[in-house]
């Protein structure tokens, strides 16, 4: 068979050396940046220096009053649930689709994790949130997915009725918007991440945010005991005699990380700026393509292009299967695209279907298994994930990257005829 395919025998569309998105941007502003700190400290105790700067950069950028940073997102989101006083027994309603980061801290807490169905965009779905309620029920998770903003004004209305938490994973969604209102500002309390590839990176790290004081002090005593403990909780507070040894457990993010993720947050919204101008023209020609659908934030709201999601819709392209368009797209060199594995409905992950050999005291608590949550696994089966770029340069490559969609889209009768062969 002769066809203009790459997996066929044609020339791929896109023929510029990989990789094709790397982030952070590194400049010289970035070395210089750890350079400095490292003639400065390389260990920071107290809320002082380079710490504190961050700090106060993040609280003034989302307009609150504590930011706490944390040496991951992961321990950002413990710090926040043990600072809740979350705890054993506690039901904690959470999406079933999310990374798995966003739950498994609540398992250390000996809290049980309520797993709820997704929208059409991945996010969590507020109509089965209600209807997973109950009288043990003491909170409520959601995560803005790839960026995403989910529907937070419904679940703080939910989360208020029921008089429950609402705690924000923004680790995907730094500088989102939800009705022009910041992501991270409608729950009690707020958890990012600055992992490598996150929107705003410090190669690893996280934050947590909140307007309360007490959930803030707790949070401090949680993972960031004696000196930061000692400074900022007030003797007046009775939790200050538990200041120098707080919970045991020291959740410091490094000074190098701080002084790179205080020199990326400088350009946040001028980065967010580039990706949403490249986003919103991956979309209108994204379109146009049979077999893609891009998931985009509904009107009035601003993602942050953590991933740009394209749901695949076979029956616009014969039936044929994603895992055969898929490899298509791979070889018209769109090395970038990506089916997220690990991102997944959680109870397809054996950590929910059995925790008692991890978790002994969660055994026979709770068993998830696969087929319970089908709107959350058909979304994920049926999605490819692109990066969203953000300088003008990047356009050529954007470009390309449509081309090997319309390619492969436009030529899918070629791969169904292989598949007919083969089979």
């Amino acid at each position: 068979m002769s066809s203009p395919l790459a997996l066929l025998g044609g020339t791929p569309a896109v023929l510029m050396p990989a990789p094709h998105f790397t982030w952070p941007p590194i400049t010289d502003a970035t070395n210089k940046a750890v350079a400095a700190q490292l003639g400065r400290s390389v260990s920071i105790y107290d809320r002082s220096g380079v710490v504190a700067d961050l700090e106060d950069a993040l609280a003034d950028y989302f307009g609150v009053r504590h930011a706490l940073l944390t040496s991951s997102g992961t321990t950002a989101l413990y710090s926040m649930y043990a600072a809740a006083g979350i705890g054993p027994g506690m039901e904690v309603i959470v999406p079933a689709y999310t990374f798995f980061a966003t739950v498994t801290p609540l398992l250390h807490l000996g809290a049980i994790p309520v797993l709820a169905e997704c929208d059409e965009r991945g996010n969590l779905d507020p109509a089965d949130v209600t209807a997973r309620i109950t009288h043990r029920t003491r909170a409520i998770v959601v995560t803005h997915m790839w960026g995403t903003p989910a529907d937070v004004g419904e679940l703080r209305r939910i989360a208020d009725l029921h008089q429950l938490k609402l705690f924000e994973d923004g680790s995907h969604a730094h500088g989102a918007t939800a009705g022009g209102k910041k992501v991270g500002l409608f729950g009690d309390a707020g958890a990012f991440s600055m992992n490598g590839p996150k929107p705003l990176s410090a190669g690893e790290g996280g934050f947590l945010l909140t307007d309360d004081a007490e959930t803030y002090h707790r949070a401090l005593l949680h993972g960031q005991y004696n000196k930061r403990c000692k400074s900022e909780i007030p003797e007046t507070d009775p939790l200050y005699r538990y200041a120098v040894t707080g919970m045991g457990l020291k959740h410091r993010i490094h000074p190098l990380a701080a002084a790179i993720g205080l020199e990326q947050l400088a350009h946040l919204d001028d980065y967010l700026a580039g990706r949403d101008r490249i986003a919103v023209h991956l979309c209108e020609r994204l379109r146009e393509v049979p077999g893609i659908e891009p998931i985009e934030p509904v009107e009035g709201d601003r993602s942050s292009w953590y991933g740009l999601i394209l749901r695949y819709r076979p029956e616009q392209v014969g039936g044929l299967p994603l895992d055969q368009y898929f490899a298509a797209i791979e070889a018209e060199g769109a090395s970038e695209a990506d089916r997220p594995g690990s991102t997944c409905p959680l109870n397809l992950l054996p950590l929910f279907q059995e925790p008692g050999p991890l978790f002994p005291a969660l055994s026979r608590r709770f068993a998830y298994a696969p087929g319970q949550f089908p709107r959350a696994e058909a979304f994920h089966e049926s999605i490819i994930k692109l990066p969203v770029w953000h300088r003008e340069d990047d356009q050529e490559t954007a470009d390309a990257y449509i081309e090997a969609f319309r390619k492969v889209s436009a030529h899918h009768t070629d791969l169904i005829a292989i598949g007919v062969q083969h089979g």
